[in-house]
């Protein structure tokens, strides 16, 4: 966790709770670096524990705002867990749930999904080719970046199916004319994921705005950087740029950790 130390609500367990204020904190950095649409796309995290329970934002909830107990509850069927009279006010978006569940199910190596609408990962979404090994941010992904081609609003569950089909063993997916789709390991993994794919899509949309012919590495660079990537990857890298950019919202009211 952040550091932030609260009292664990009655029936829950402390680890729970330590991912739910992590969670909120997620949202609030998404917000932050303004990958956001509205109350729209969902992040979502496995609750520690033999059940296959995970936490996703309480429709409704703008991302800037969001707090540990606006958090929901549910299982791999949408239902939320807790009963009738807590499903009454915790409404969870359909959409969100029919991805989300689809790679938590499947992936359990795997605690948290991002899901986002920025105009430039749906922009780079719409592109035939894709993301393109143009910047270094890009070369991140290279050989690792799925892709699922458009179904419409992500209401079918069959859907699930090819969603996870196309991911495969890879934590990084473009949503074709949709968005983007990450995962990680921990949710210090999941933003270090989102933050620099956005930014390749930023920067893919920035270089062919200006015209100007593009300069694509050799193949053997992209390959290299792709493996520097891959053995820099760990856990604990990931977790130093995660306690850096908490303190971008630690000051934020009413405080992610109530």
């Amino acid at each position: 966790m952040d550091g932030h130390v609260t009292a664990v609500p009655p029936g829950m367990s402390e680890a729970e709770w330590t991912t739910r204020c992590d969670l909120a904190a997620l949202y609030r950095l998404v917000a932050h670096f303004r990958m956001t649409d509205l109350i729209y796309t969902h992040i979502s995290a496995r609750v520690p524990g033999p059940e296959d329970h995970f936490l996703i934002n309480r429709y409704g909830v703008l991302f800037e705002r969001m707090r540990a107990s606006d958090l929901v509850k549910i299982d791999l069927d949408g239902q939320v867990v807790g009963g009738a009279d807590v499903a009454m006010d915790q409404e969870v978006n359909a959409a969100g749930f029919t991805i989300h569940s689809a790679i938590h199910a499947a992936r359990h190596d795997l605690v948290c999904v991002i899901h986002t609408h920025t105009a430039a990962g749906i922009a780079v979404s719409a592109q035939k080719q894709g993301l393109l090994p143009i910047s270094q941010h890009a070369l991140k992904f290279y050989g690792r970046l799925a892709y699922h081609g458009y179904e419409g609003i992500a209401l079918d569950l069959d859907e699930r199916d090819r969603l996870v089909r196309d991911l495969g063993d890879r934590q990084a997916m473009i949503l074709r004319n949709h968005g983007l789709l990450v995962a990680g390991r921990s949710i210090p993994e999941a933003f270090n994921q989102i933050y620099y794919l956005e930014r390749a899509c930023q920067a893919q949309i920035q270089a062919l705005a200006g015209g100007a012919e593009l300069v694509l590495p050799p193949e053997e660079v992209r390959l290299h950087t792709a493996e520097q990537f891959r053995r820099g990857a760990t856990l604990e890298h990931c977790e130093k740029g995660w306690k850096a950019a908490l303190v971008l919202v630690e000051d934020q009211k009413p405080p992610y950790w109530s």
